[in-house]
């Protein structure tokens, strides 16, 4: 298992090296200059001061140099300062958002499991049934549903229209902070981040569901008197959630995707939100401190998947 896991571990450093070269290459070989996220347009410079500028920040340095360069600083911990907030350092900004988008994910993927797991349990076991049926319409509109579109139809039926739900931020403002007043903000957009998840673990489950309850062993017991409860929960889930908990895995990638939708939207302070306000405002240093982050934690999450697959099922053989 200890070799395994840093055989998974290796493969995904390489893989963060990897996504940092492409983000790098992608943000350079965007329209414009870069020079020119750091100066004042209203305040004009000579040709002079501009080339002094560029040599300062390494800009004139060729890309590769560039990059080892961020590079070498990344790796002691120093990921450069904002260029929208000189006086914050793109690490610490970045952590400061990371406990709201984890709030937000956490929260979302826990529903998500839960009630993905749960009707795709009842509409495996009530087969062609009214349930069935009206949870597989809810599970096709879920997966076809983009997260900005449901975010925007959320948000106007329970903030606009039914005002059931606040319309943003993650507290009240001017109010002392309390538990109640934080789930009260955070049900909502964790809710909406969690409907394509849970159609699609719910879509797993059925089928998985389905053909275990196919198998032998599940015949077997129920022949031989097993209640019915006990033949779904202990011969039949335990199996069918070997593929579930790999796919809930690999959706972590769509939560965060998700969450950059969902906290533009709800203007939640998480880095979705802060990765939005450095794209438009062509924040180089944050950009790429965050998508790192992103990334590492996409790969953590990963990793703990594959390793929960290995105990799970114990026919599988690791090292």
């Amino acid at each position: 298992m200890l070799r395994y896991s840093l055989r998974r571990l290796l493969i995904g450093v390489g893989m963060l090296l990897a996504l940092s070269v492409l983000i790098f290459a992608m943000l350079r070989l965007t329209p414009g200059d870069p020079i020119d996220a750091y100066i004042d347009p209203n305040i004009p410079m000579s040709s002079s001061d501009l080339a002094e500028l560029r040599a300062t920040l390494g800009l004139d340095q060729p890309l590769p140099v560039q990059y080892l360069g961020w590079l070498r600083q990344a790796l002691t911990g120093n990921l450069g300062y904002s260029i929208k907030r000189p006086d914050q350092p793109v690490l610490g900004l970045v952590l400061s958002r990371v406990g709201p988008t984890v709030l937000l994910m956490g929260s979302a993927i826990a529903i998500a499991i839960v009630a993905g797991i749960a009707t795709g349990v009842i509409s495996a076991v009530r087969r062609n049934s009214v349930a069935d049926l009206s949870l597989s319409v809810f599970a096709v509109t879920g997966i076809s549903s983009p997260p900005f579109l449901s975010a925007l139809v959320g948000l106007y039926l329970f903030s606009v229209y039914f005002n059931w739900m606040p319309s943003g931020g993650m507290l009240t403002p001017g109010q002392e902070f309390s538990i109640a007043d934080l789930l009260h903000h955070l049900i909502l957009p964790a809710t909406l981040l969690a409907v394509a998840q849970t159609a699609l673990i719910m879509r797993y489950m059925r089928a998985s569901m389905l053909e275990v309850l196919s198998q032998d062993y599940v015949r077997t017991a129920r022949a031989k008197g097993v209640f019915e409860f006990w033949v779904i929960t202990k011969h039949a889930l335990r199996n069918a959630l070997l593929p579930v908990i790999t796919l809930i895995g690999s959706t972590i990638g769509l939560a965060i995707g998700g969450a950059i939708f969902i906290e533009s939207v709800f203007n939640w302070p998480g880095m979705g939100l802060l990765m939005v306000d450095a794209v438009e405002g062509r924040d180089y240093p944050v950009i790429m401190g965050s998508t790192l982050v992103i990334g590492a934690c996409v790969i953590v999450v990963n990793l703990l998947t594959d390793l929960a697959y290995a105990v799970v099922d114990p026919r599988i053989k690791v090292g």
